[in-house]
């Protein structure tokens, strides 16, 4: 059976990654590379864990987070969709099972706001370690004067944090931000697609949905 292990240690998978990150960085998006990749990767990894599903489902949550956003290699958009194919391609020739081949495919091409559906637990728990991943150290604008939006949003929030609860029944996504930097409702013009996919993802899981910001829940 395929390993997260083997797919982190893929030299065509990390030049993917590397140059999807650099056309990312060129359209003046925020940081897509290693950090974000392995970050969703261990962190649904963690809910499926957490929610008591076996070993080889976790494997599969973080082969798919680490994979998921080769699409932008392609083109930013739809890249769900071209990173599913690209790694329909890319597993298969790794000798993946298909049954598996097809349960990650399916989360990598359903993991944006625009498309995306929680459609398996794979898909639901990569959604959430997607969207949970706001943060300062995202952004790569070091001039202040021209933040965008975006880039005010992910450097107000000093500290991000997604946990899943004793009694596995709601999963907090926990921000502290710096409203010097960005307000609470910059976050919600550009993020309420993704708090609502959040919300449906969970929902599959069998929880609720918590969104708190600087200690006030505000889903």
């Amino acid at each position: 059976m395929l390993t997260y292990e083997e797919i982190t240690k893929s030299e065509a998978i990390k030049t993917y990654i590397i140059r999807a990150d650099e056309s990312l960085e060129a359209l003046g998006y925020t940081e897509h590379s290693f950090a974000h990749v392995m970050h969703v990767a261990e962190t649904a990894g963690y809910i499926l864990e957490t929610l008591g599903y076996d070993e080889r489902m976790v494997e599969l949550a973080k082969i798919a987070g680490y994979l998921h956003d080769i699409g932008n290699l392609v083109n930013r958009k739809d890249h769900s969709q071209s990173g599913a194919v690209m790694a329909w391609s890319i597993l298969n020739d790794m000798g993946c099972d298909p049954a598996e081949v097809a349960t990650i495919v399916t989360a990598i091409g359903n993991h944006d706001e625009g498309t995306g559906v929680p459609v398996n637990a794979v898909a639901a728990a990569m959604i959430l370690a997607d969207k949970a991943d706001v943060r300062r150290s995202r952004v790569r604008n070091i001039d202040m004067v021209t933040f965008d939006i975006h880039d005010r949003v992910n450097y107000s929030v000093k500290k991000s944090s997604l946990k899943i609860n004793e009694e596995k029944t709601i999963v907090k996504l926990k921000l502290n931000v710096d409203t010097n930097f960005g307000s609470v409702m910059d976050y919600f013009e550009i993020f309420m697609q993704r708090m609502i996919l959040c919300r449906k993802a969970a929902e599959k899981l069998g929880m609720q949905f918590k969104l708190i910001i600087n200690e006030q829940q505000l889903m």
